[in-house]
Protein backbone atom coordinates (compact mmCIF):
# COMPACT_ATOMS: atom_id res chain seq x y z
CA UNK A 1 0.00 0.00 0.00
CA UNK A 2 1.45 3.26 -0.76
CA UNK A 3 1.54 6.23 1.60
CA UNK A 4 0.08 9.79 0.92
CA UNK A 5 2.05 12.60 2.60
CA UNK A 6 0.18 16.04 3.56
CA UNK A 7 3.01 18.15 4.39
CA UNK A 8 1.96 21.43 6.25
CA UNK A 9 4.15 23.79 3.92
CA UNK A 10 5.17 26.74 6.11
CA UNK A 11 5.48 25.13 9.17
CA UNK A 12 8.28 22.89 7.55
CA UNK A 13 10.57 25.67 5.58
CA UNK A 14 10.41 27.81 8.31
CA UNK A 15 11.59 25.08 11.04
CA UNK A 16 14.98 25.40 12.19
CA UNK A 17 16.07 21.88 11.12
CA UNK A 18 15.42 23.03 7.35
CA UNK A 19 18.15 24.47 5.44
CA UNK A 20 17.13 25.09 2.08
CA UNK A 21 19.76 23.60 -0.92
CA UNK A 22 22.17 26.42 -2.03
CA UNK A 23 21.27 28.92 -4.25
CA UNK A 24 17.39 28.63 -3.98
CA UNK A 25 16.22 31.92 -1.82
CA UNK A 26 12.00 31.47 -2.27
CA UNK A 27 11.13 28.88 0.78
CA UNK A 28 8.42 26.36 -1.37
CA UNK A 29 10.65 26.15 -4.13
CA UNK A 30 13.27 25.12 -2.11
CA UNK A 31 11.27 22.56 -0.26
CA UNK A 32 10.08 21.14 -3.48
CA UNK A 33 13.37 20.77 -4.65
CA UNK A 34 14.48 19.31 -0.73
CA UNK A 35 11.70 16.46 -1.16
CA UNK A 36 12.90 15.79 -5.00
CA UNK A 37 16.77 15.77 -4.00
CA UNK A 38 16.22 13.77 -0.67
CA UNK A 39 13.63 11.94 -1.20
CA UNK A 40 11.96 12.18 2.47
CA UNK A 41 8.95 10.31 1.57
CA UNK A 42 10.15 7.27 0.17
CA UNK A 43 9.04 5.50 -2.93
CA UNK A 44 8.28 7.25 -5.60
CA UNK A 45 4.68 5.36 -5.48
CA UNK A 46 4.16 7.05 -2.46
CA UNK A 47 1.45 10.86 -3.21
CA UNK A 48 2.68 14.04 -1.84
CA UNK A 49 0.75 16.90 -1.41
CA UNK A 50 2.44 20.19 -0.17
CA UNK A 51 0.04 22.64 1.76
CA UNK A 52 0.78 26.15 1.62
CA UNK A 53 -0.81 29.21 3.32
CA UNK A 54 -2.23 31.94 1.15
CA UNK A 55 -1.76 32.00 -2.88
CA UNK A 56 0.88 30.80 -5.43
CA UNK A 57 1.06 34.58 -6.96
CA UNK A 58 4.44 34.31 -8.90
CA UNK A 59 4.84 30.85 -7.82
CA UNK A 60 5.04 28.32 -11.12
CA UNK A 61 2.74 25.21 -10.28
CA UNK A 62 3.61 23.32 -13.94
CA UNK A 63 5.79 20.66 -13.95
CA UNK A 64 5.94 19.29 -10.51
CA UNK A 65 6.23 15.78 -9.68
CA UNK A 66 3.96 17.09 -6.16
CA UNK A 67 1.12 18.09 -5.43
CA UNK A 68 1.16 22.03 -4.44
CA UNK A 69 -1.87 23.68 -2.99
CA UNK A 70 -2.26 26.84 -1.94
CA UNK A 71 -5.10 27.22 0.86
CA UNK A 72 -6.46 30.72 -0.65
CA UNK A 73 -8.87 32.19 1.96
CA UNK A 74 -8.55 29.14 4.15
CA UNK A 75 -5.62 28.73 6.19
CA UNK A 76 -3.46 25.32 5.24
CA UNK A 77 -3.96 23.70 8.77
CA UNK A 78 -7.82 23.82 7.69
CA UNK A 79 -7.45 22.23 4.43
CA UNK A 80 -5.32 19.56 5.78
CA UNK A 81 -7.90 18.62 8.55
CA UNK A 82 -10.46 18.58 5.66
CA UNK A 83 -8.21 15.82 3.52
CA UNK A 84 -8.08 14.27 6.52
CA UNK A 85 -11.69 13.72 6.83
CA UNK A 86 -12.00 12.92 3.28
CA UNK A 87 -9.49 10.36 2.89
CA UNK A 88 -11.17 6.76 3.14
CA UNK A 89 -8.20 5.18 3.78
CA UNK A 90 -7.05 7.27 6.93
CA UNK A 91 -4.28 4.62 7.52
CA UNK A 92 -2.49 5.94 4.33
CA UNK A 93 -1.81 9.24 5.14
CA UNK A 94 1.09 10.54 6.91
CA UNK A 95 1.06 14.32 8.00
CA UNK A 96 3.90 15.84 8.82
CA UNK A 97 3.88 19.49 10.98
CA UNK A 98 4.35 20.36 14.42
CA UNK A 99 1.22 21.99 14.68
CA UNK A 100 -0.48 20.68 17.94
CA UNK A 101 -3.90 20.99 16.28
CA UNK A 102 -2.83 19.23 13.56
CA UNK A 103 -1.51 16.80 15.25
CA UNK A 104 -4.30 15.87 17.91
CA UNK A 105 -6.63 15.96 14.81
CA UNK A 106 -4.67 13.97 13.12
CA UNK A 107 -4.83 11.04 16.14
CA UNK A 108 -8.60 11.68 16.59
CA UNK A 109 -9.26 10.55 12.48
CA UNK A 110 -6.69 7.34 12.58
CA UNK A 111 -3.67 9.55 10.52
CA UNK A 112 -0.32 8.69 11.53
CA UNK A 113 1.47 12.56 12.13
CA UNK A 114 5.34 12.64 11.87
CA UNK A 115 6.83 16.15 13.05
CA UNK A 116 9.20 18.12 11.02
CA UNK A 117 12.13 17.23 12.97
CA UNK A 118 11.42 13.50 12.79
CA UNK A 119 10.49 14.22 9.08
CA UNK A 120 13.73 16.10 8.35
CA UNK A 121 15.93 13.57 10.45
CA UNK A 122 14.77 10.15 10.55
CA UNK A 123 16.32 7.59 13.07
CA UNK A 124 17.62 5.12 10.94
CA UNK A 125 17.04 1.60 11.12
CA UNK A 126 20.79 0.40 12.61
CA UNK A 127 20.30 3.48 15.21
CA UNK A 128 16.76 1.88 16.65
CA UNK A 129 18.14 -1.65 16.78
CA UNK A 130 21.13 -0.51 18.67
CA UNK A 131 19.42 1.39 21.15
CA UNK A 132 17.35 -1.78 21.49
CA UNK A 133 20.12 -3.68 22.36
CA UNK A 134 21.42 -1.38 24.79
CA UNK A 135 17.99 -1.88 26.69
CA UNK A 136 18.67 -5.11 26.93
CA UNK A 137 20.04 -6.24 30.08
CA UNK A 138 20.82 -9.81 30.66
CA UNK A 139 18.44 -11.48 33.34
CA UNK A 140 20.32 -13.77 35.45
CA UNK A 141 18.57 -16.98 36.67
CA UNK A 142 19.11 -16.30 40.21
CA UNK A 143 17.72 -12.50 40.16
CA UNK A 144 14.47 -14.36 37.21
CA UNK A 145 13.87 -16.50 40.30
CA UNK A 146 13.48 -13.94 42.49
CA UNK A 147 11.03 -11.95 40.74
CA UNK A 148 8.92 -14.79 40.10
CA UNK A 149 8.65 -15.53 43.99
CA UNK A 150 7.75 -12.04 44.56
CA UNK A 151 4.99 -11.92 41.87
CA UNK A 152 3.74 -15.17 43.14
CA UNK A 153 3.51 -13.86 46.99
CA UNK A 154 1.97 -10.68 46.03
CA UNK A 155 -0.56 -12.16 43.00
CA UNK A 156 -1.22 -15.49 44.74
CA UNK A 157 -1.10 -14.29 48.50
CA UNK A 158 1.48 -16.85 49.19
Amino acid sequence: MSLHFIIDGYNLVKHRSFSPPPGIHDLRFALIQFLRINKPCGSPKNKVTVIFDGYSNDFSLSGLEYEVIFSCEDSADERIKKLMEKEPLPKSLVVISDDRQIRDFARLCGVVSWGIEEFLNPPSKNTRSQKADQEKTPLSYSAAHKINEELKRLWLKK
